[in-house]
């Protein structure tokens, strides 16, 4: 029988690490990407970060110390943020991460840039501030607009309660009873055998022009009363999201096509969240694009006709069969067993493919996050909400709606030097009869 040699001090300290390491490794978990998260960690990068921005206004200047705490608590509850991303033989998937929360910063950069990971503790996200506002920008990775409310909303809870004790009394440091921290993949679950293409991927008409110097970033608001708005709607007799999808497309027809003809359509690409239609929690990306598609083949066409147009096209899409052959497809290709062995660099080149042709079928993207809710007791602190989106391929004005209380704001995000299809948005509003404010960041022909 062999006797056991005792370890030397250092060896001992050396295998007490690798045996921590080893259980350390054991324990990390770990998750697949969503079928539409596939994509992003492809096609981001410098040009094109694929980060959108929510953001909430208080009434009261941002204490930033007081914010990162706020983030040390929140973080570690949310496991669909606490991630980092890897790159697998076959696919890129979720770790978790378990660092320190990112820094939260005074924001001194244009928005929405892209997010280095081992510039920001691996995290996917970043949180910001500007006197009154807390910035939370997400690379679309983790999850969608949706997602990203839910956790704005938790982090700015958290941080009211250490401004305000009171608050804290009541509620401690727990999370929202309501909120959903669901991790499901919803496409996997949703999805039915398909083989047929619903997306686009004809050729739309691209707004192009002078962009703004590299690094750049456009952003104009402009502020909306729903009561007022509601009314404007009743009588064209179309929802909010229609009367707005069906302006920009009525302002690009005039500014950039001079109401002519085009071989090409002027398409909007508008993302549908799917969590309604399926029944649906998950804090995953759940979302399908549809399109509201204008294709200009006469002289002649008056505003009530476009708006007519895209309510129909839209109306067509949207309902829940359509949606389910959209996601259907994408799922379908992603579990043929040939895709799945193909290494991740063969898979890589493919996706660029497949997503140049989709993002050049959309002239632009219109987000609709909705009417944003917030709890009872910090309604008080709570002024407004914003968000929009970066840029992407042909694709240089988006624009991004989200409503809080009685006020709804559209917002624009450009590259573009030319700003006269914004300016003509805002003022077909105001010939309908609505009061609208407009707020810039100051990029544009009137700041040259």
């Amino acid at each position: 029988m062999k006797r056991k040699v005792p370890l030397a001090p250092a060896q001992e300290a050396q295998e007490k690490k690798r045996e921590k390491r080893r259980k350390e490794t054991r324990d990390i978990r770990w998750d697949h990407l969503d079928n539409t998260a596939h994509l992003f960690p492809v096609i981001a990068g410098e040009s094109m970060s694929n980060v959108y921005r929510i953001s909430v206004t208080l009434s009261e200047l941002i204490v930033p110390k007081l914010l990162q705490q706020a983030l040390d608590i929140v973080l570690p509850k949310f496991d669909g943020f606490n991630l980092r991303l890897r790159q697998g033989v076959f696919w890129y998937y979720f770790e978790e991460n378990g660092k320190p929360a990112p820094r939260v910063r005074e924001e001194n950069t244009f928005p929405c840039r892209f997010i280095r990971q081992n510039k920001n503790r691996s995290y996917m996200f970043r949180v910001t501030y500007y006197k009154y506002r807390i910035n939370l920008e997400v690379f679309h990775v983790l999850t969608d607009g949706m997602g990203g409310i839910t956790f704005l909303k938790e982090l700015t809870y958290q941080y009211l309660r250490l401004v305000h004790p009171e608050l804290k009394e009541i509620h401690g440091d727990s999370l929202s009873s309501d909120i959903s921290l669901n991790r499901e993949d919803s496409f996997l679950k949703n999805y039915k055998k398909s083989s047929t293409k619903g997306y686009q991927t004809k050729k739309a008409y691209l707004i192009r022009g002078e962009k703004l110097r590299p690094g750049e970033f456009g952003v104009m608001h402009g502020y909306l009363k729903v009561p007022e708005l509601k009314e404007v709607t009743h009588r064209y007799g179309v929802s909010i999201n229609e009367y707005l999808v069906g302006i920009f497309v009525w302002s690009a027809y005039m500014e950039c096509l001079h109401g002519m003809p085009s071989k090409r359509p002027i398409r909007v690409a508008v993302p549908v969240n799917l969590r309604p239609y399926f029944n649906s929690i998950t804090t995953k990306n759940f979302f399908a694009m549809v399109s509201a598609e204008f294709h200009p083949t006469e002289d002649t066409y008056q505003f009530e006709q476009v708006l007519e147009i895209v309510k129909n096209s839209l109306r067509q899409q949207i309902n829940r069969e359509h949606l389910e052959q959209l996601f259907s497809y994408n799922v379908s290709n992603e579990k043929v067993w040939i895709a799945r062995a193909v290494p991740l660099v063969l898979k890589n080149i493919a996706m660029r493919m497949v997503y140049t042709s989709s993002a050049l079928a959309n002239t632009t993207t219109i987000t609709n996050i909705g009417n944003i809710p917030v709890a009872e007791e910090y309604r008080p602190y709570v002024e407004l909400f914003h968000s929009f989106l970066a840029m992407s391929k042909g694709q240089h004005l988006k624009g991004n709606i989200c409503s809080y209380g009685d006020t709804l704001v559209f917002s624009f995000s450009y590259d573009l030097i030319d700003v006269s299809v914004q300016r003509a948005f805002f003022r077909k509003l105001a010939e309908d009869g609505l009061t609208v404010e407009v707020e810039t960041n100051g990029m544009g022909e009137n700041s040259r």
